[in-house]
């Protein structure tokens, strides 16, 4: 490994592992634990957890919830539409599970560079798992230059840790839990 691949190691380590504290804090208000940062010029600039649960609203991904962020930020700081395709472009973001497919064609339709990600996501996963996403874009409506490339793997038991311990203590937001909820 050359130094300049284990300094690119390191950086994605070190930006998976704030990811994994995203996710640690939803796992606290009994969120599915996903986290997620998004990285430009190698600083964060947002990030995100699951608040799914909390706002009874499916689309409060991790991946969304900082997209979110981001876009505000840039709104307040008065960037026009314009550049947000372009800042979007310069990009990462790190996300302690795959993509689902509705994260994975909004990654594909803001235009971000590339995705790193912990473990993969076997049900619904958009990079790869079950639809490839990042490669094929989303149909008709997603150009081709907005695919991005996705690497997997980062973290990943570190990941799935997390999701043991939340599905093992319960779902206490589960319409109709399926086992009675731990209280740690």
């Amino acid at each position: 490994m050359s130094s300049d691949e284990l300094e690119g190691s390191l950086d994605c380590n070190t930006f998976m592992e704030l990811a994994i504290k995203e996710a640690k804090m939803a796992l606290e208000r009994l969120e599915v634990p996903v986290g997620c940062v998004i990285v430009k010029d190698g600083k964060v600039v947002a990030s995100g957890s699951n608040r799914t649960n909390e706002t009874r609203n499916a689309t409060r991904h991790a991946e969304m919830e900082a997209i979110d962020a981001l876009l505000q930020l840039w709104q307040k700081d008065g960037v026009s539409q314009s550049d947000v395709a372009k800042r979007f472009s310069e990009c990462v973001l790190y996300v302690t599970c795959e993509p689902c497919i509705m994260c994975a064609a909004a990654l594909s339709y803001i235009g971000l560079k590339e995705v790193y990600y912990g473990c993969a996501n076997d049900k619904f996963g958009g990079c790869g798992s079950v639809l490839s996403l990042h490669t094929t874009g989303s149909g008709q409506l997603i150009a081709e230059t907005t695919r991005f490339k996705c690497t997997g793997g980062i973290m990943a038991s570190e990941a799935v840790s997390l999701f043991q311990i939340f599905y093992e203590r319960g779902n206490p937001n589960a319409p109709k839990p399926h086992r009675t909820v731990v209280q740690l």
